[in-house]
């Protein structure tokens, strides 16, 4: 997601999310400290499809708390979350090659590598490269039956 200049852009994703989940093609919550309930970022689903047991995984961070474990934390949720409640099978990803930190956090939950999709995500008016990975609600259970 491209960086957000004003309070007008701040409320049109807004309320992209609220649309999204109102037609169940995505469900959007915000990252909250526990101990302050300050806001550091979202973490959701996107490309909901509940039929097709099938969704995105998406989630931004403000810079302040990175590599502190919250993102692991609220992706490990929204994966149980996916599993057990909606009873999805897949969870998708898809990142930027050169987000090193995302990849890395993905490749540690369980998340496995599936492949480069060229020229997939446009931002800053032009064009990139994606990679693309996923878990699988039976790579999930192993997972949580190993207790990691």
């Amino acid at each position: 997601m491209e960086s957000l200049h004003s309070e007008e852009e701040a409320q049109q994703i807004i309320n992209h999310f609220r649309e999204n989940y109102k037609s169940e093609r995505g469900i959007r919550w915000g990252m909250v400290l526990k101990n302050t309930q300050e806001f550091i970022g979202t973490v959701g689903l996107n490309n909901l499809n509940i039929k097709g047991k099938k969704a995105e995984i998406g989630f931004e961070l403000h810079p302040s708390y990175w590599q502190k474990g919250y993102v692991t934390e609220a992706v490990n949720e929204v994966l149980g979350y996916s599993f057990i409640d909606l009873e999805l099978y897949r969870i998708g990803a898809v990142t930027f090659p050169d987000n090193t930190a995302s990849n890395n956090l993905l490749k540690k939950i369980g998340f496995v590598f599936e492949g480069k999709l060229r020229g997939y995500l446009y931002q800053n008016k032009q064009s990139h490269d994606a990679l693309i990975c996923s878990m699988l609600n039976t790579e999930w259970k192993k997972k949580i039956l190993k207790g990691k």
